[in-house]
């Protein structure tokens, strides 16, 4: 296993990984981390680096990043795969660092990819020597890692959120590309159009290898003018990236993060965005069933009966989404989700029900009053189950004044929105016409 960063670059690596930069000048965004003052970059420039894992989505620069620490820091260097090394690859490469460091007096970095994909097992094979300092460790991941990093390897470890790239960082990447007649496209002539510039920004989501794949593959597979001029225009860049890539991991905050905005966006009374988040998810390939529930438990916790039809369009939009599938589906979940969003909001019933679940597990549980208890099995009456209970259509408004619990509490407070207004009021009315 070799534990140095080659300084050339093979033809056949992909534009991508070609034209990585070797210095902090150009690296492009992450300005949060990376601007001058900024303790990241004062690590890197001062060689004070310590383990750290670099959080973010795909292709937003984890690993350019990290390579440019080693070369900066003119460590030695190992690239592993969570995927596809396991703990004798690990175990090796910390002895190799060892020889290496008594040698040399170099430390050594090993960039792990993807390290949430790692077991329990391996990362514990990394803490004692990442605590001692040598190999330090630069894990990336595009899973959060509070969630799938081990909180004693995390608790050794700098963590720094990567952003998705902005369009000018794009941008800037890709005429970076076509200009680099070294390990870019320079030799080839490029004309790209600020059109085509702006739909590869557009499709490529804030990842710079897929943008710089398509360009790849447009100026590769387009014949050159009479001029011997590659044009690069909007048309080639439609046909290089087809398909809008949508971040979302149905595992990870893409997803969690996704349908957490959808709900709230309901809650609050936005159909519009409500709706942008469940096209968002249906586009990503989001389970017509994950979707149709959580349109059902807002539609019962943040509408309750200020709209009771809320519950019942809800439960509907969700058998009927499940039954049919997509892409039809999309409208049955639109027309819940729409309705749902429009109705007025009470969360008296959800309130409620915790206030009265906390009631129970916290305080010493209330007796049933025997006239509440049960009749229907031989010897009840003769225990004096359910003498003097009151049934309460007997009487007028069908209601009638009695002991339902020992000790009187309220846990429903109704609002004054929509239908519950109404209950409210008959409520009240109850209390007051019968005392």
């Amino acid at each position: 296993m070799d534990l140095f960063l080659h300084q050339y670059t093979s033809e056949n690596e992909p534009l991508a990984s070609r034209i990585r930069p070797i210095a902090l000048d150009g690296v492009f965004g992450q300005e949060h981390i990376l601007s001058q003052g900024k303790l990241l970059r004062r690590a890197i420039e001062s060689d004070k680096i310590s383990s750290v894992i670099f959080y973010g989505p795909p292709g937003c620069g984890k690993t350019t990043l990290a390579r440019v620490i080693c070369q900066m820091t003119e460590s030695n260097y190992v690239q592993l795969n969570a995927v596809k090394n396991n703990v004798t690859d690990i175990r090796k490469v910390i002895s190799q660092a060892e020889k290496k460091f008594a040698i040399d007096k170099k430390k050594t970095i090993v960039v792990i990819d993807e390290i949430h994909r790692f077991n329990k097992a391996q990362q514990d094979a990394l803490m004692e020597d990442v605590e001692k300092g040598n190999p330090i460790l630069i894990g990336t991941t595009t899973e959060n890692p509070f969630f799938s990093v081990n909180s004693a390897l995390l608790s050794r470890s700098q963590i720094f959120e990567f952003k998705p790239l902005s369009k000018e960082n794009i941008k800037d990447i890709l005429k970076t590309a076509v200009k680099d007649d070294v390990n870019g496209l320079g030799k080839m002539k490029i004309k790209i159009t600020e059109e085509a510039l702006e739909h590869l920004c557009q499709k490529c989501e804030g990842d710079a290898r897929i943008a710089l794949s398509a360009l790849e593959l447009g100026a590769l597979t387009t014949q050159p003018n009479s001029k011997g001029i590659i044009v690069f225009d909007q048309h080639v860049a439609q046909e290089s990236i087809q398909k809008k890539i949508v971040l979302y991991d149905k595992d990870g905050d893409g997803h969690y993060d996704t349908a957490s905005a959808f709900i709230k966006s309901m809650r609050g009374s936005d159909p519009d965005a409500a709706l942008y988040w469940l096209a968002k998810m249906i586009v990503a390939g989001e389970d017509v069933k994950f979707v149709a529930r959580r349109i059902v438990i807002c539609a019962s916790e943040d509408v309750g009966n200020a709209d009771p039809h809320a519950l019942i369009i809800a439960n509907a939009a969700c058998q009927s989404a499940e039954r049919v599938g997509f892409p039809e589906a999309r409208i049955i979940l639109a027309q819940a989700c729409v309705y749902v969003a429009c109705a007025p909001k009470s969360n008296a019933v959800y309130l409620a029900i915790d206030s009265a679940i906390e009631d129970v597990n916290n305080n010493i549980i209330q007796k049933v009053p025997k006239h509440l208890k049960d009749t229907h099995y031989k010897g009840a009456k003769e225990m004096g189950h359910g003498k003097d209970y009151k049934y309460a259509h007997d009487y007028e408004n069908h209601y009638v004044k009695q002991e339902y619990m020992p000790e009187k509490k309220q846990y429903y407070f109704p609002t004054n929105m929509g239908y519950e207004k109404k209950i409210k009021e008959w409520i009240e009315r109850l209390k007051k016409e019968n005392g």
